[in-house]
């Protein structure tokens, strides 16, 4: 079972790559769940999402002790640290996060995601970086699923923006597959 956290401001893409993931995991015939929780504003205030895959049905979409955790600045990641399970994976977008954390029990990618994104061309698919860089470290999804998903949740009008967020996902992927 795989059990998730996506967290940062409001605006950096956090509930898209839980949607993703959850609607991946269902095309492959998984149970999910997947949870959002929102700060008080709507943009540039906190969200994260809970994503729960699993073989069996779950039994509830709460993510106390995370088995991955996506985080895109530094109050997320001050938070949820602390509950990430030993062993587990921590991707943090570098770009944006000065702290570095100090768990050795865990897997650390600290990603440039920002940095990456803009080398793309276009800083708003940082969020897809980050996701790359999980889905190179972790079988929770096969990328191709996610861009399978993606095709079909995008507008007709946003359409071309799917080779970029191919390209922002498998160089994710390969920084992870790199060890960063």
């Amino acid at each position: 079972m795989h059990e998730m956290i996506f967290a940062g401001f409001g605006g950096q893409g956090v509930m898209l790559m839980g949607q993703l993931v959850a609607y991946a995991a269902m095309n492959r015939g998984k149970h999910v769940s997947w949870f959002p929780s929102y700060g008080p504003e709507m943009r540039g205030g906190t969200a994260n999402c809970a994503v729960v895959v699993a073989d069996e049905p779950v039994g509830s979409p709460v993510v106390a002790e995370p088995t991955a955790l996506v985080v895109m600045n530094q109050p997320s990641l001050v938070k949820f640290l602390p509950s990430l399970r030993p062993g587990g994976v921590l991707v943090y977008n570098s770009s944006l996060i000065d702290l570095v954390p100090n768990r050795t029990d865990v897997i650390t990618l600290a990603v440039p995601a920002t940095e990456i994104a803009n080398e793309l061309g276009e800083v708003r698919v940082a969020n897809m970086v980050a996701l790359g860089a999980l889905l190179g470290r972790t079988a929770v999804v096969d990328p191709e699923e996610v861009l399978t998903v993606l095709a079909k949740t995008l507008p007709k009008h946003r359409q071309e923006l799917l080779p970029l967020n191919r390209a922002a996902l498998e160089r994710g992927r390969l920084y992870a597959e790199s060890g960063g």
